[in-house]
């Protein structure tokens, strides 16, 4: 049992001590956008770092290593490219912030990513100490799903930059790919891959506590930071085409359009 408490506090601080270089380096540079960026690759540090210390099931353990990596890289490449680009211009939410902060508390919000890091990361601590030496339906099922939806994730983030990336589409709505089913595809399938995480863990002692993740993220995306300011920001600057966007499109789940 002492597995689950000293491996989860090793990854902390691990990735506590990456969060204060980080916020070292946002102080020199001042753009906390870079938080993003170690956020995800984070990620790959405790999957890292719970492969080698928990006593669990090699194949089950490789299957979290390799998944967890795959998305962590996936994710903190996209946020590298997309925030390290703009090293010289800090993302808006982060600049109200800087006006409303000073920089012990920032120090202090760093910390909370590294928190999380750590919280979300309970299916992996959970499957990875499981040892059990077979793999049951479950656990593929949700591997299976943990990595379509880390490619669905992918595609959606594609397809926005692409959109993005053409100065014919400054100020219109993106209605490109998988946006044209859904008005938040990436969210979507961020969902989606804490989900698959549960599924994974489910059959694992102590798998359901992972359902606290998906509720987490979930909680985030539909009433805090996720849909209801990205919306009103696309309604700031897009107006009235966007509305139409929303009339017609789902707001979460893939789906056709819908008609009048």
């Amino acid at each position: 049992m002492s597995c689950y408490f000293y491996i989860p506090l090793i990854c902390f601080a691990a990735v506590s001590l990456i969060m204060t270089l980080v916020f070292l380096w946002a102080l020199k540079i001042k753009n906390n956008g870079i938080v993003d960026i170690f956020w995800a690759l984070n990620f790959l540090v405790i999957a890292v770092i719970t492969f080698f210390l928990a006593d669990g099931f090699i194949n089950r353990k490789l299957i979290v290593l390799v998944l967890a990596s795959l998305w962590s890289l996936r994710l903190g490449t996209y946020l590298l490219i997309r925030v390290g680009g703009h090293l010289n211009e800090e993302e808006g939410r982060y600049k109200a912030l800087r006006n409303q902060w000073r920089s012990g508390k920032f120090f202090g919000f760093y910390q909370m990513q590294a928190l999380s890091n750590v919280f979300l990361s309970l299916p992996f601590f959970i499957t990875s100490l499981n040892k059990s030496p077979q793999l049951n339906t479950l656990e593929y099922l949700g591997a299976g799903l943990w990595f379509l939806s880390i490619i669905g994730e992918g595609i959606s983030d594609w397809q926005l930059q692409h959109f993005k990336k053409d100065l014919k589409n400054k100020g219109k709505v993106c209605r490109y790919g998988l946006w044209n089913y859904s008005r938040h595809p990436n969210y979507f399938f961020q969902l989606m891959i804490w989900v698959s995480v549960t599924v994974f863990s489910l059959s694992s002692p102590y798998g359901w506590l992972s359902v606290l993740c998906p509720l987490s993220i979930g909680f985030l995306i539909f009433k805090v930071t996720g849909i209801p300011m990205t919306e009103e920001q696309a309604i700031r600057s897009k107006g009235e085409a966007y509305k139409e966007y929303q009339r017609n499109t789902s707001a979460f789940i893939p789906w056709f359009k819908k008609t009048s």
